[in-house]
């Protein structure tokens, strides 16, 4: 490793876990993007385009202050029947949402973008489809009790990789593209933009 700086434009701390996990040296520095009015300015995208947008409106935006490191944005956008799903504020949005997805497969965007000196260097794009079980009500509760804080950390508002797990019968593609973070193609620009060795 040459030692060139990595950040993270992420509060995600699954995100950030995943990354220390693998070996990658890295510091944190949340955008202060507004993702409301990015929405907003891109009326019509699609579930996959949005997550690429907010993931490059981040990037751009640290990148613009750290002119001398490499940017890493990462957003996820959770998709049903055609729409896009925010995070839940709370404890009865977590439940609300948990009861939609109940039973049926929704998908989730997850959008990378690496930018150096203020340019983009790197994007990724990665889906995964999501079949969650038809669960009882006498579990959803005792999961919302167990669940906490993960329930308004993510945009599911489920933690997958704990007991989160359990929400689901099937799921189709990566792991790390169902927490948000699709490693491998991280871990190859990494190489490739020289903060990672070869």
């Amino acid at each position: 490793m040459n030692g060139a700086p990595l950040i993270l434009a992420s509060a995600s701390a699954v995100r950030a876990r995943i990354l220390a996990a693998a070996g990658v040296a890295f510091t944190i520095e949340t955008s202060g993007v507004d993702e409301d009015a990015v929405k907003a300015q891109h009326p019509g995208l699609t579930p996959g385009e949005l997550a690429l947008t907010l993931a490059e409106a981040k990037a751009l935006a640290v990148s613009g202050r750290r002119r001398g490191a490499l940017v890493l944005g990462a957003d996820q956008v959770l998709a049903l029947d055609g729409r896009s799903f925010d995070k839940a504020e709370s404890r009865a949005g977590a439940r609300e949402r948990l009861l939609a997805l109940r039973g049926r497969v929704h998908q989730l965007h997850s959008g990378l973008v690496a930018a150096r000196g203020g340019n983009i260097v790197w994007r990724c794009a990665d889906s995964a489809a999501l079949t969650m079980r038809d669960f009882s009500d006498a579990f959803l509760d005792a999961y919302l009790d167990l669940a906490g804080d993960a329930l308004t950390a993510s945009v599911g508002a489920y933690a997958y990789e704990e007991a989160g797990a359990q929400l689901f019968e099937r799921v189709e593609g990566d792991f790390f593209t169902v927490l948000g973070l699709p490693l491998l193609p991280v871990l190859g620009m990494l190489r490739d933009q020289g903060v990672l060795a070869e």
